[in-house]
């Protein structure tokens, strides 16, 4: 796979919808590059117009104005044969999983097999091997309603793989599992993606899986993109109140705010609490902490912390001047979101 091409390419993207009181916009002016083996993560508020653009990136929406290229394919010239094969290579997961009911684990494995008119007993074969992938060979025979939805998901995520897809769309699939079901099949998506080299699209209103598996992010604000890039340079300097809002809570900022108050971001070759006491002690004045956390991002320890600094502005200034001397990402936080 070509990672220097975008396996998926948005251009100028828009969708409207007919409402009854009119035109409705879902979508506005959308460009994105995703490449070949990224996990790249599509997050925003509930109606952000996240779904409609993962809709919008197989075809399974028709685009208002814009296109979709697919391994370089402009998706808006295909034909409707040509289209088929193209979703093929597109894998797709559901929140509420869309499994048939009636069929066991390894029939609904097979059901796309079954429509690319693969054979019964190579199908079988197959969905067997998948079923094996993603840890759950001893439920072959059973029903969706004998499963948790851990496995339910993991079953979809089987399906979704059946017919060799390049790449998952995943459209909030972890949003109705509880949160170590959301680890394992967070896991299980990374696995994929590095043994078999299968890009990951994940859309998302929850920045502990963006946080959790993507390398890449694009955050969607009010129907546009306001902010992508590496999911690690987005959290130390958001530069859209969107991602800012999804990174940290600001709500906790406001409430100190008659004092400044700035935020500080280490990337895990630094340590805080020694700069901090430093700095009180260097300067005999104290500082509130109002808000810290940590976070795992790529596998790389990542923390933040605001602190509300004394009244008197020259000491601010000089404090602020003090972090930044010291190699930590600072930032002020007044009006912040």
């Amino acid at each position: 796979m070509n990672r220097c091409v975008p396996i998926i390419r948005i251009q100028n993207l828009s969708k409207s919808f007919k409402g009854e009181n009119g035109e409705v916009r879902a979508l506005e002016n959308i460009n994105l590059e995703i490449y070949g083996g990224d996990i790249f993560g599509i997050i925003g508020v509930s109606g952000a117009g996240k779904s409609t653009l993962v809709r919008c990136i197989n075809f399974l929406e028709r685009p208002t104005a814009g296109t979709v290229f697919f391994d370089g394919k402009d998706m808006n010239t295909l034909t409707r044969k040509e289209l088929y094969q193209v979703r093929q290579s597109m894998g797709m997961i559901f929140q509420q999983f869309n499994l048939l009911m009636q069929r066991n684990a390894l029939d609904n494995v097979c059901f796309p097999l079954e429509i690319s008119g693969i054979g019964k007993k190579e199908g079988r074969k197959k969905a067997m091997e998948l079923l094996e992938l993603v840890g759950l060979p001893d439920k072959a025979n059973a029903f969706p309603s004998q499963l948790s939805g851990g496995q339910r998901q993991r079953v979809a995520i089987a399906r979704a793989l059946a017919t060799n897809p390049k790449v998952l769309l995943c459209d909030e699939a972890t949003s109705a599992l509880d949160p170590n079901t959301t680890r394992g099949v967070l896991e299980l998506l990374k696995d994929i993606n590095k043994n078999l080299g299968v890009t990951v699209v994940v859309i998302t209103h929850e920045m502990a899986v963006v946080e959790g598996i993507c390398n890449k992010v694009a955050v969607i604000d009010e129907h546009r993109i306001a902010e992508t890039g590496n999911v690690g340079e987005v959290f130390i300097s958001p530069k859209s109140a969107a991602a800012r809002r999804l990174f940290f809570p600001g709500d906790t900022v406001e409430r100190f705010a008659e004092n400044r108050c700035c935020r500080i971001v280490f990337d895990g070759s630094s340590s805080f609490e020694p700069v901090i006491a430093d700095m009180v002690l260097k300067f005999r004045r104290t500082v509130n902490i109002i808000f810290a956390d940590t976070k795992n991002i790529e596998g790389q320890a990542y923390g933040q912390m605001v602190i509300q600094l004394p009244a008197d502005e020259e000491v601010a200034v000089r404090m602020i001047e003090y972090l930044k001397s010291k190699g930590l990402a600072v930032e002020e936080v007044k009006d912040f979101v």
